[in-house]
């Protein structure tokens, strides 16, 4: 049986896409260090990322843009992004299994959701370390653009550094306008961007 892991980086960041990834591991081809990328240092993420894409049967990276998110709200784009990194599979599993506690409605799979799956289930982990990679590759790449803001660094979060970062130089269009303190700098200075 066919066992697609799917995970989400990104839900919390104040800038960027959110990121998705769906992984089939390959019973023959095992992975040793798979957990939880957040239980994980960068360092060791960057190591397990070009493993597991060797190595799988099957993954695939998707998002939701900064524009996806404002319009849907965090938790339908963090589906969507899920759903896409699903449908982008190469290889159609069995069963999807979903870290967190709700199956996007987009995925007409047999699936089921799995709370702290990222920790219980390796394709779920392989999941977490995919996406998480790819969302950090994205961030560091937005800071080699507008390297003020420190984005290597935070990755986005709601960082002191951050929010001082907006407080000096404002709101990019990489921001997510839907989030508080983005929102809050938006109305207080009539909504323009950087």
């Amino acid at each position: 049986m066919l066992i697609a892991g799917v995970d989400e980086a990104g839900r919390g960041p104040l800038a960027g896409a959110v990121f998705a990834a769906a992984v089939i591991l390959d019973p023959a081809r095992p992975i040793v260090g798979l957990a939880d990328s957040k239980k994980l240092s960068e360092a060791k993420r960057d190591e397990l990322a070009p493993l597991i894409k060797e190595r799988a049967l099957a993954w695939c990276i998707a998002s939701a843009s900064v524009e996806e998110i404002d319009r849907l709200n965090i938790l339908h784009a963090t589906m969507l992004a899920m759903s896409r990194a699903v449908e982008g599979l190469a290889v159609r599993p069995d069963e999807v299994l979903i870290d967190g506690n709700r199956v996007p409605k987009q995925i007409t799979l047999p699936a089921r959701a799995i709370v702290k799956g990222d920790a219980l289930e390796p394709a779920i982990s392989a999941a977490s370390i995919l996406a998480k990679t790819a969302r950090d590759a994205e961030l560091v790449a937005l800071d080699a653009r507008f390297p003020q803001y420190g984005f290597a660094r935070h990755k986005g979060y709601p960082t002191t550094e951050h929010l001082a970062a907006i407080a000096a130089h404002g709101v990019l269009a990489e921001h997510r306008k839907s989030f508080g303190p983005v929102k809050q700098w938006l109305a207080a200075h009539q909504g323009e961007l950087f």
